[in-house]
Parts: structure tokens; sequence; C-alpha cells
């Protein structure tokens, strides 16, 4: 298996390669060159698996040659043996045709672990084979950040810098990557937005002075095998809802599309999927995008559901370049004038392309509030802030009613407690796996809104170690 960059000039790679470089030397993102499919009767066979056999099966066709069926097997073994759930990702019914499909059973309690586990698994062993070094750098809106940290911490061959916007995060999810004591883990508070902290850890990837003296890596979902490994909770909630005799809809809690993304692999891969619903806050740049082709970024709004407060979504790219005839120069182009004004139109393909599959709702606080009630008041379950507006816009799909609909549950409802007690006046209780997160000392470095500020110090810092 072969991957090309979404912009078209950077040399294509394979599984080892795209996993270790993470962006594309063009500024591109990943993708393999063709699309792996399977038959009714290959997803049929795979009802009853374990998680990590499913996950083997699911993910095998995207290694290639850089793992064997055992070695990638005794990964997935590794890697969800240490979720709280024997399920790893549980569905959870909610009435008639609502479903929750619960990814925040991991060690930091949210969905990234579900990817981040395998993938600090994986930069272990190929960076054993070769006795090089990777220095991840990462932008997180709160939770991309602790489960990479807690994925690769104390790891062999790996230092991190992960990025989070000072102030923007919940105090959970702070915590849980200034905690960790590790001398490869390096917290970064910057001020600004996300969409700050996410544009230098791009740029990083482009900047000479760095990529000549280092290898860089990435751990956000712009990392195909991130996202590879997110590919397989649907197939695990789409067979116990009967595929492939029985199409499911999703509802996605998005920011930066990687999530939704893994959905339309699925479906690529032939998992019967009717609808892939793409639930925004009230920075609603995809909303918009996908409604009337507008992708124009304006100001973040920091709202109750943080890991959402985002105006340009990086995975949104893999997108425009598979809906629009893969032309990775005309991708380029449209990209650089996007980066250069922060506004585009889609293309009519694109358009097209994105309209079979997809659709979007945009939520804001109030009705957020509501769904977090509801499912609390009427289904018995606690639900946090980011899951409760992928809820409602499963609440409110004109879907045929009997087409079942399944909500991705995206973290755990302690991560967001006083958000979730104001709407429902129960405050969650972090489990007891999480242990003494309030008591410990936390270490972290703020730094400036500005990228030499930073870019210097990642290159002083790992220049050190």
């Amino acid at each position: 298996m072969q991957y090309v960059s979404t912009r078209g000039s950077a040399p294509a790679l394979d599984f080892e390669g795209v996993t270790l470089a993470g962006l594309a030397k063009d500024g591109g993102l990943y993708l393999p060159t063709e699309w792996p499919r399977f038959s009714e009767a290959e997803i049929a066979e795979m009802a009853g698996l374990s998680y990590p056999e499913l996950a083997t099966r699911v993910m095998m066709p995207f290694v290639g040659d850089s793992l064997n069926e055992e070695g990638l097997r005794s990964l997935c073994e590794q890697a969800y043996g240490r979720f709280a759930h024997d399920a790893v990702t549980p569905l959870v019914q909610l009435d008639q045709r609502q479903w929750l499909l619960e990814l925040f059973h991991g060690p930091t309690l949210a969905f990234k672990d579900v990817a981040l586990q395998l993938l600090g698994l994986l930069f272990e062993t190929f960076l054993g084979r070769s006795g090089k070094r990777l220095t991840i750098v990462g932008a997180t809106s709160g939770d991309t950040g602790s489960a990479a940290i807690d994925a690769v911490a104390g790891r062999e061959g790996v230092e991190i810098f992960m990025l989070h916007p000072k102030g923007r995060v919940s105090e959970v999810q702070r915590r849980q990557m200034t905690t960790v004591r590790a001398p490869n883990v390096h917290n970064i508070a910057i001020e600004g937005s996300f969409d700050d902290a996410q544009a230098m850890v791009k740029r990083m990837f482009v900047d000479e002075a760095l990529t000549s003296r280092m290898q860089i890596g990435a751990v956000n979902s712009i990392n195909w095998a991130r996202l590879m490994a997110q590919v397989v909770y649907y197939f695990a909630a789409g067979l116990q809802l009967g595929a492939p005799r029985r199409a499911a809809a999703y509802s996605v809690p998005t920011g930066n599309f990687g999530d939704v993304f893994a959905g339309y692999v699925a479906h690529k891969m032939g998992l019967p999927i009717k609808q892939l619903i793409v639930a925004t806050n009230v920075n609603d740049i995809l909303h918009r995008a996908l409604t009337s082709g507008d992708y124009s970024a304006g100001t973040v709004t920091p709202t109750a559901t943080p890991s959402m407060d985002i105006q340009v979504s990086s995975n949104f790219e893999r997108l425009l370049f598979d809906c629009g005839g893969r032309d990775g120069a005309a991708l380029a182009e449209q990209m650089r004038g996007f980066e250069g004004a922060r506004s585009m139109q889609l293309t009519n393909a694109q358009r097209e392309g994105a309209s079979g599959l997809f659709v979007s709702a945009r939520t804001d606080g109030d009705e957020m509030a509501q769904a977090l009630r509801w499912a609390h008041e009427r289904a018995g379950q606690v639900l946090d802030p980011h899951t409760a507006i992928g809820l409602h816009a499963a609440r409110i799909s004109d879907l045929d009613p009997s087409v079942p609909i399944v909500t991705l549950a995206t973290a755990h409802p302690a991560k967001f407690s006083d958000a979730v007690e104001r709407a429902t006046g129960m405050r969650p209780a972090l489990p007891a796996r999480v242990g003494d997160l309030f008591s410990r000392e936390e270490h972290y470095t703020e730094l400036p809104g500005d990228y030499e500020a930073v870019r210097d110090f990642v290159s002083e810092t790992a220049a050190t170690d």
C-alpha cells in the first residue's frame, strides 16, 4: 500500500513512512492511493470478533508490508488491553433509534485513546528498527494532548512537544497533560486559540531550520495511522446493528473533521452507512462548507465544548481531495488561496462528492444543554457536552425512523463536569482509575503566540535532551 499527498508534489510513502512523517513535505496530508474494499461476505465474517481482532482485520489492508498480521495483532492486543471496558467501544441504546458509541474507556477518558494507544506502539516499533529518534510536535484543543502524552511517555526514541491554547481547555484536560512526569514530555501553553497552535505545528513540518536537524512527527489526526485506527469503531458499531445487511447513520461531534472522515473511509471500504452527520457548535465552518460551499474561517468563539472551538479543520482537505478528483496540483492552489485569504468556495465536484453521504447541523449552547438533560432524564445517561452536540444533531435528523443513528460519545462527562452540572444539576465524578489527578504537580512552559518563540523552544530543548 502506497500513500500520496493531497497536494500532489511530495514523494509517495509506504505505511511506515507516513506514520513517521505525519504531514507531507509539500504541506499536504497523506491518503492511500486507493481504498481497499471488503465484500459483504467478508464484513459478515467480522461479526462477533474481539475488538483487537476486528482492528487487525480492518487495518491490515492499509499496513501493507510494514507489519505482518501477527505483528499488527500483537500491537492491537497491547493497545486495547489498557481499556477499562472489555468491549473497548461499547454500544448503548438510548431509545428506539438513538444509540451511543462510547469511545471514552481508554486511559485518558477520550476517543483519542482508541487511536493514540496504537500509534504510540507503532512509533516505538518502527523507530526500533532504524535506531532513529522522532520529535513529535502537536497541537491540542484538549483531548489529543493528554492521549498522545499517555501513549508515548517514557517510550524509546520518541520526544513530544504538545501545544495547547492557554486557558481554553478544561482543568481535567490540562492536568492530564501537565502532571505527566516523563523526560520525553514537554507541554507548552501558548497565547491564542487552537487554530493558532495548529498553524504553528504545520509550519514546523516545512521549516527547514528544524527538519534539517531532527525528524518531526505528528500525533494529530493529520497522521494517517491515527485516522486509520478510528475507522475500526465504525465497523464495530455497524456490525452490532446488522451490517452488512442493515445500514446505520452516525452523528459525529466534529472540530478537526478527522473522526467523521474515518466514517467516510469505512464507507469507502464497504461498510453500509446511510449518512454521516457532521455536528458542529457555533464555530460552524464545516456546517457552512457542507450546506453552502462557504469554507471561510471566522474568529473562534470559546464555548463549553472547547475541543470543537476550531475554525480551520485540517482533515477536511482529505475529503476535498478525494471528492474533487484527486487533483493534487489543483487542491494545492486552492489551499494556498485559503491560507492567504482564510476563505474559499468549494468546487461543484467537491460539493457534489460530499453531498451524497454528509449532512451537517449547527448546535448552540442552549440546544447542547437540552440534549444533556434529555439523555439524563429520559435515557439515564450522563453525557459530555461534545457528545450532547452530536446527540442534538441526531435527534433533529430527518432520516427514515427505521435507520438507527449512532452518536459518537467522544469523552467521559467528568472531563467537563461544570458544563454537565449546569445543565443537569448532577456533577459527574472522575473514574477511580484516574487516581490523584488534582493533587499532582503541574509542569508546563508558557509562551507567546509567536511562531519563532515556539520553534526556538522546541529546537533548543530537543537539542539538549
